[in-house]
């Protein structure tokens, strides 16, 4: 007979479903943590508009009558996002009742971090069309600029993002007519998986072919790891000062598009580093972004905010070609317009390098007129009187720059700074700090200048002309992020000389690895791939419509590969008259050009 036995039950687990009150509590409790005030009494749009009106009366010292507030009210809830977003940032003037004037701030927009931090959860704006309910609202000096929404682990955050779509678009909505219009920034999160985006009007609001909202954004640390979690993401991103300069610093206000833009996160970390590097005053130091990652926009921010460091008496962003110069000042003009005046020759240059007018602080410039106003021998016509010593020289009259705190911003310093120009502005401007930008920074094994140092000679890297890298995105990170198109890559491997045959495995065709007639004297791995090449290209570049890039380790070898496309190809031709050769040009940087002939040179 069987002794009965009862089996222990094991302790009551806990529910693996977690309820979207529950993240919201969970996430008021951190937002009390970062010592933000909770404002359960603010439900309504009434209480709402109430707060603000003490907030703001606080702010700017004064006391408005019911009739004059109401009348604030109309004039700052528009339905324009970017002129809301104007409002927030600068100084406003209102006329009172009695026709005196009063100018005035929402926020402190001196110090941000000075403002009044708040939370309110489950407001509800009712307008004649909807009845809207939003999760978490943060308030500054009780202006809602940031709106969470929140859901559960198993919804996307992409249906929340549709939601405020959604939202957006019902006519009378609440963000058009009441203090929401303020919002800045939209955060969503399931816990596990948060992201954020700017606030926009309709025509940069809305879901492209994909339904994916654009741009979205992620945080990531210094590393570049990303930072997904709503607990750690409000550590980092949600801190009282760290929002306000968010929301001050590092959105952009687009003038000519009329649209907000949030710097992404290792844009800020590099405009951070520049600038508490020029704060503390400790030296040079390079930028390691790559191609495509948006070094212009984080370029452009590091120099406006320089221009209001008044320890800095100018600020050069430096290009090193005069394409790249006018794209450049136009880009910057497109971020804000008028910041940046044309340089038209470097006479202009050197009149804006000597100007105390404010609007001349931040000159976007040529390596080469930089290079001309230092050099002392070619700034003057010979014969003139500049030349016969009656005037002083460009060189001469920038003498009393010398002692000034000058920074210098460098695109593409890779190409720029290896010269004898890099020498002579340290030389000039000894108190210069020095900052360059690059998506290929010179390293030991792709360096080939050299630099002597007594009876040593060493090869001249990034490193030894800006001292350090202050932060770093490569292609790598760019990729994982997918802020750049993925490689799609092709692996041929063919036989290296002298190796054994070998059988192909069962089921697959051999490599080929044989010459085309008499080519057998051409270099084996080098004849490998152009062949390769010429089997694959009309099918990779959809019969000839695109153009490719051959990239080469040296310039020898583009001379090289150049040579044996000409040979491979004369003798496919001389074997098929329907060949159509492939047009090869070597560029200078050992990169080859394919240009393909027109349709009809093919034949199309």
């Amino acid at each position: 007979m069987s002794t009965p036995f009862t089996y222990p039950r094991a302790p009551q687990a806990q529910p693996l479903h977690v309820k979207e009150l529950d993240i919201e509590s969970a996430f008021i409790e951190k937002l009390r943590g970062l010592k933000y005030t909770e404002r359960p009494d603010i439900r309504d749009r009434a209480a709402l508009e109430a707060n603000f009106r003490q907030k703001f009366e606080a702010l700017n010292r004064v006391r408005l009558t019911d009739g004059e507030f109401r009348r604030l009210l109309e004039e700052l809830t528009i339905p324009d996002v970017f002129t809301a977003a104007r409002i927030l940032r600068e100084k406003n003037d209102f006329t009172r009742d009695d026709g005196t004037p009063l100018a005035y701030t929402l926020v402190n927009i001196k110090d941000w971090c000075k403002n009044d931090f708040e939370a309110v959860q489950q407001l509800r704006i009712n307008t004649d069309y909807s009845h809207h309910r939003y999760d978490v609202l943060l308030l500054i000096n009780g202006v809602p600029v940031v709106q969470i929404e929140l859901k559960t682990l198993s919804v996307n955050p992409r249906r929340a993002m549709e939601q405020i779509v959604e939202y957006k678009n019902d006519p009378g909505n609440g963000y058009t007519r009441t203090l929401l219009c303020f919002v800045q920034l939209f955060i969503v999160s399931n816990r596990t998986d948060t992201v954020y985006f700017a606030n926009n009007n309709a025509r940069h609001f809305s879901f492209n072919a994909d339904e994916r909202f654009l741009p979205v954004y992620r945080w990531a640390n210094r590393d570049n790891k990303p930072v997904s979690h709503l607990a750690d993401f409000a550590d980092r991103f949600l801190q009282k000062c760290e929002l306000g300069r968010m929301i001050s610093r590092y959105m952009v206000l687009i003038q000519s598009e009329q649209k907000l833009l949030m710097m992404r996160p290792y844009q800020i970390y590099a405009v951070q580093a520049i600038v508490d590097c020029i704060e503390q005053n400790c030296g040079n130091g390079y930028i390691w972004h790559t191609t495509g990652s948006g070094k212009t926009l984080t370029s452009f921010k590091a120099s406006t905010l320089l221009k209001e460091n008044e320890q800095i008496d100018k600020c050069l962003f430096v290009v090193d070609r005069k394409d790249l110069d006018r794209q450049t000042r136009e880009e910057f003009n497109k971020f804000q317009e008028g910041c940046v005046e044309e340089n038209t020759n470097t006479a202009a240059l050197v009149r804006r390098l000597l100007s105390d007018d404010k609007a001349d602080k931040v000159i976007v410039t040529t390596i080469q007129k930089l290079g001309l106003a230092l050099s002392g021998s070619a700034d003057v016509p010979v014969g003139s009187r500049a030349h016969r010593g009656a005037y002083p020289s460009y060189r001469e009259r920038l003498a009393p720059l010398a002692t000034k705190r000058i920074v210098f911003i460098f695109d593409e310093c890779h190409r720029s700074q290896f010269g004898e120009n890099h020498q002579a502005i340290k030389e000039f401007f000894p108190r210069a700090q020095l900052f360059g930008f690059t998506g290929t920074p010179i390293f030991d094994a792709n360096a080939s200048r050299q630099q002597i140092t007594g009876d040593q000679a060493s090869l001249r890297t990034t490193e030894d002309l800006f001292q350090r890298e202050l932060h770093a995105y490569t292609i790598t990170h760019a990729i994982e992020d997918k802020n750049v198109l993925r490689f799609h890559v092709d692996y041929s491997l063919g036989a290296s000389p002298g190796a054994p045959a070998s059988s192909p495995a069962e089921g697959k065709k051999p490599a080929r690895t044989s010459a085309l007639p008499g080519t057998s004297a051409l270099p084996a791995p080098k004849r490998a791939v152009v062949e390769a090449i010429l089997a694959k290209h009309d099918t990779a570049t959809h019969s000839r419509r695109f153009n490719a890039l051959f990239a080469t380790a040296s310039i020898n070898d583009a001379i090289e590969y150049h040579g044996l496309f000409q040979t491979l190809q004369a003798e496919r031709q001389a074997e098929d008259s329907a060949f159509v050769p492939l047009r090869i040009k070597t560029h200078k940087n050992g990169l080859m050009q394919q240009l393909f002939p027109s349709p009809a040179e093919a034949g199309a």
